[in-house]
């Protein structure tokens, strides 16, 4: 008995340890970012438009709202496809050998690195379709990446409604659309949402992939179409960071880092607070 309660405080001690550690080098790399960069940013630095030869002239705004505009565009294409996807995995589709293979197959594809879907791009919607490199190839593209996030965490938060739910809406009559739309989605839709929201926030900080189809360093507009070119925050920050020849680069590189960062954090900020609304409201 002793020995068994000795193993199990070793366990919970590696475990507090290993919490410990990740959050401390979390938080040591979110002061290093915000000390080094936060000195760039003012309003100039966010509503300007970039200036290539003198980079403390201009500013990263054609940046930010390239990747906003990445990010609107990857979730119109993949959030609806990949919730739809979900549902019909787990509330229609039959347990075969097949059905088993297709969910095998999305939690690989979630694995596979994103320069690969970058590659996948490149032929399939630059060159194959002649979408040109551009916004609506990279929102394509970053659509294709987050699909298996989006349905595998999808799936996962509707198996976490509970049968008995889905028995009592067909014995008091309603059809099985009927059970899924009024019982099975408002009940998992923090989950989703949570999934979803992820997979975005995956996209927005992607440059291996936007490099290949469509992001570009230096833009003196804003895109007019989908299917022109487009700046973006990680691909602006990754050249700041090595390649650019300014003695600015590296501090404007941070506070670069540090808008993106923000960005992200609102976006998930938003997004659990709806889900922290959802889950007061269920009565199980």
């Amino acid at each position: 008995m002793v020995n068994d309660h000795l193993k199990q405080e070793i366990y919970f001690m590696s475990f507090r340890l290993a919490t410990f550690l990740s959050v401390a080098i979390l938080l040591l790399i979110l002061v290093y970012v915000f000390k080094e960069g936060v000195g760039v940013i003012d309003m100039k630095f966010l509503t300007s438009m970039w200036s290539h030869r003198d980079i403390t002239s201009g500013g990263i705004f054609p940046a930010i709202m390239g990747t906003v505009f990445l990010a609107l565009g990857v979730s119109i294409i993949s959030i609806p496809t990949g919730i739809c996807t979900a549902i019909y995995l787990n509330e229609y589709a039959k347990d075969t050998l097949l059905t088993r293979i297709i969910k095998l197959a999305v939690r690989n594809l979630a694995g596979v690195p994103s320069v690969v879907y970058g590659l996948f791009g490149l032929s399939l919607f630059v060159v194959f379709l002649k979408l040109g490199t551009s916004l609506f190839a990279a929102s394509l593209t970053l659509g294709c990446m987050t699909l298996p996030w989006i349905i595998t965490t999808s799936e996962e938060a509707l198996k976490a409604v509970p049968v008995s739910f889905r028995e009592g809406s067909y014995a008091l009559g309603a059809t099985k659309w009927q059970t899924i739309k009024a019982v099975v989605l408002p009940h998992s839709l923090g989950g989703i949402l949570t999934g979803s929201i992820l997979g975005i926030s995956r996209a927005m900080g992607e440059t291996a992939p936007i490099i290949m189809v469509g992001a570009t360093f230096f833009m003196g507009y804003l895109p007019n179409s989908p299917f022109d070119k487009f700046m973006a925050l990680p691909y602006h920050l990754f050249i700041l960071a090595t390649q650019h020849s300014s003695p600015h680069a590296r501090e404007y590189a941070l506070g670069t880092a540090l808008v993106l960062i923000t960005l992200v954090f609102i976006l998930n900020s938003g997004v659990f607070a709806i889900r922290y609304t959802l889950r007061r409201k269920k009565e199980w």
